[in-house]
C-alpha cells in the first residue's frame, strides 16, 4: 500500500506521449471537438464494471492509479464506492481531460497532466485502464512500462472485432475517425497482446454495452444478441457489436 509520504507527483506539463503528441487527438483538441462530453455519461458503467471485478476477487486496494483518466468521473465513482480511507490518482495526457478532472479533487484523490510511462511513482495497488489501450499508439511498450506499477491491473477493452461489425466495414472506420480507436481487438487478440508483454491473465469477463440506437432494427439485434449472451457469452461477443472486455491481471 501507498502511504501519503511516499507519493511524488510529477508537475503538470511533465508528460510524453507513447506515440507523436502532434497527431494524437487526445492531445490535439480534435478528440474534444468530436467527443465535447469526454463520455462522462458512461462513467458509471466503467467504475461499475471495475467494482464487479474487484468484490468477485475480494480486492480492497489501499491505492487506485487509473490510467488514462479523461475527465476523472470513472476515478469518482471509484471513490463513492470503495474504501474511504483508499488513495486515488488519475494520469491523462490531454490537458482538455485534466482541466475539468481537476473539478473533483479531494483531500484523497488527485489527478495530474503527464504519461504514466514518462514518470517515476511508487507502486499501486491497483491499476484502472477503462478502454485506454486501443487510443495509444504504441500499445506494447505501453503496456510493458506499466506492468510493475502495481499488483493487480484491470482493463476495459471495446470488443471493435465481430461478425457483425466485419460485415459493417464503415462501423470499424466511424470508430476509428471519431472516438480515436487506432487498435481494434476482440477476445482472442486481447488475450494474446496481454500475454505478449508479460501479463497473467486471472480472471475476465463481458460486459454488454448499455447504451446504442433505439431504433426497431437495434432493438431487435439487441434482443437477438442478449438470447445467444444467455447461452453463450462468448459466442455473442464474437457475433454482436456491443460488448466490452473486462480483464483482471497481475
Amino acid at each position: 500500500m501507498i502511504s501519503d509520504q511516499t507519493i511524488q507527483l510529477q508537475p503538470q506539463g511533465a508528460f510524453a506521449s507513447v506515440g507523436d503528441p502532434e497527431s494524437d487527438a487526445h492531445v490535439n483538441g480534435e478528440y474534444l471537438r468530436k467527443n465535447p462530453t469526454w463520455h462522462v455519461e458512461h462513467s458509471s458503467w466503467k467504475a461499475g464494471n471495475v467494482l464487479r471485478m474487484l468484490h468477485k476477487h475480494n480486492l480492497n486496494p489501499g491505492s487506485v492509479c487509473d490510467v488514462g483518466c479523461g475527465v476523472g468521473e470513472v476515478l469518482r465513482q471509484l471513490q463513492l464506492n470503495m474504501n474511504p480511507e483508499c488513495r486515488l490518482w488519475g494520469y491523462d495526457v490531454a490537458r482538455d481531460a485534466i482541466r475539468p478532472a481537476k473539478t473533483r479533487e479531494n483531500e484523497r484523490m488527485k489527478f495530474e497532466l503527464a504519461d504514466l510511462t514518462a514518470i517515476e511513482t511508487p507502486r499501486f495497488d491497483l491499476l484502472v485502464m477503462t478502454e485506454v489501450v486501443d487510443h495509444v499508439e504504441d500499445c506494447f511498450r505501453f503496456l510493458r512500462a506499466l506492468r510493475q506499477r502495481a499488483e493487480w491491473k484491470i482493463f476495459s477493452f471495446s470488443l471493435d472485432f465481430s461478425t457483425e461489425s466485419s460485415l459493417r466495414p464503415g462501423v470499424l472506420l466511424r470508430w476509428r475517425e471519431f472516438i480515436s480507436h487506432i487498435h481494434q481487438f476482440n477476445q482472442p487478440i486481447v488475450m494474446d497482446l496481454l500475454r505478449r508483454t508479460g501479463y497473467e491473465v486471472v480472471d475476465y469477463y463481458y460486459a454488454p454495452w448499455h447504451c446504442g440506437p433505439s431504433n426497431f432494427a437495434a432493438r431487435v439485434k439487441k434482443g437477438l444478441s442478449a438470447l445467444v449472451f444467455k447461452i453463450n457469452p462468448d459466442l455473442a461477443a464474437r457475433l454482436f457489436i456491443g460488448y466490452n472486455l473486462i480483464v483482471l491481471a497481475r
